[in-house]
């Protein structure tokens, strides 16, 4: 998959060092994957939430961190749309 946002990840690190480790794990498996469908990532993420319009929800750093993500299965491309700390996602509106 090409992963979208490299910067929101720099970022995020900068703030969050803790979960430094867990994001990069997550964004160097990303890069090697191919994901079809849901199903894919479910296979590997059981505890991912999809949501409409191909959004997935990844749990980081056990479930301490959210990431966002939009996914184009066909276009092979995951787009970041947002990090945060568990509770920032709790206040956020996500489709």
């Amino acid at each position: 998959m090409k992963v979208i946002a490299r910067k929101t990840i720099d970022s995020f690190n900068r703030k969050h060092p803790d979960a430094k480790s867990s994001i990069e794990s997550w964004y160097q498996e990303a890069l090697a994957a191919y994901w079809k469908n849901t199903m894919d990532i479910k296979n590997r993420y059981a505890a991912a939430s999809i949501l409409g319009e191909n959004y997935v929800i990844f749990n980081i750093k056990g479930n301490s961190y959210r990431l966002v993500t939009k996914v184009a299965y066909k276009r092979q491309t995951v787009f970041i749309k947002w990090i945060g700390t568990h509770a920032e996602y709790s206040k956020k509106k996500f489709p």
